[in-house]
């Protein structure tokens, strides 16, 4: 009953937006009949589309430069053998639950004095510095999963450090480093505190733009525009958790003969 009463909760709202997404009314005090003008609407706005592109190139550069900075950071952070290891990793959460404002802010001053323009560059900057320790937790638990005879025994073929790295560690931890892409890239897609503070005059992304319109009042073209986020979102859970599945297969085979 309390989980049931959770979705509700959450849930609720996100269906209620979605419906009125339909309504040729125009507002969303009563439902007056189904359209799609609101859906047609946002596919003809040349600047929102503009924007769309931006936020997903934003999402996939940062999210696929973060996967990697993250993983080979993770590796490393796994095999440290010294006591400043576990102030290492409390360093990587402190930046996952500190407030977006605050890292926000951050990098609205630093560059500010380094001189980068706002704009493409500091945002993208901004989702990578954000994503990579999103991906460092996703990864630690594979690594921590692995059997250290693997190493050994890959040690002990001949293998080089980059070889036991491409052929014995990557493939293992495989499913880590996918959930953090794709938790990056989610994070990136819905990410407006941050965003808020980096982006400058004539660059924007989509939550952004969505705050901006709603203080204008209220449109359903924005309940066209992010109930077509939402399924965009569900597609890449199912994606995950297909690309996750097909990948446990070939496993539990190896472990069934």
């Amino acid at each position: 009953m309390y989980l049931i009463f959770v979705f509700i909760v959450l849930y609720a709202p996100i269906v209620y937006l979605t419906v009125y997404s339909f309504n040729s009314g125009g507002t969303m005090q009563g439902f007056d009949g189904f359209t799609l003008e609101h859906y047609a609407e946002v596919m003809q706005d040349t600047r929102l589309l503009i924007i769309v592109l931006n936020t997903f190139i934003i999402a996939l550069l940062s999210a696929a430069i973060a996967t990697i900075i993250g993983v080979f950071g993770a590796i490393s952070l796994h095999f440290l053998r010294v006591k400043s290891k576990a102030t290492l990793l409390t360093l990587n959460n402190v930046l996952i639950v500190s407030p977006d404002v605050i890292i926000g802010a951050s990098f609205l001053i630093l560059f500010t004095i380094i001189g980068i323009q706002l704009g493409f560059t500091s945002v993208l900057l901004s989702h990578i510095a954000f994503s990579i320790p999103i991906v460092v937790v996703m990864v630690l638990p594979k690594l921590q999963e692995m059997n250290i005879s693997l190493f050994d025994a890959a040690r002990d073929l001949g293998a080089s450090s980059w070889q036991v790295i491409s052929r014995v560690i990557l493939p293992y931890i495989k499913p880590g480093i996918y959930a953090g892409f794709f938790m990056a890239l989610t994070y990136s897609l819905d990410d407006f505190a941050v965003t808020f503070f980096v982006t400058g005059n004539g660059y924007s992304t989509l939550a952004v733009e969505i705050y901006s319109r709603a203080r204008q009042g209220v449109s359903l073209s924005i309940n066209a525009l992010s109930t077509l986020i939402f399924l965009f979102t569900i597609v890449l859970v199912i994606g995950y958790y297909y690309i996750e599945r097909r990948n446990q297969r070939p496993a539990n085979g190896v472990v069934s003969e």
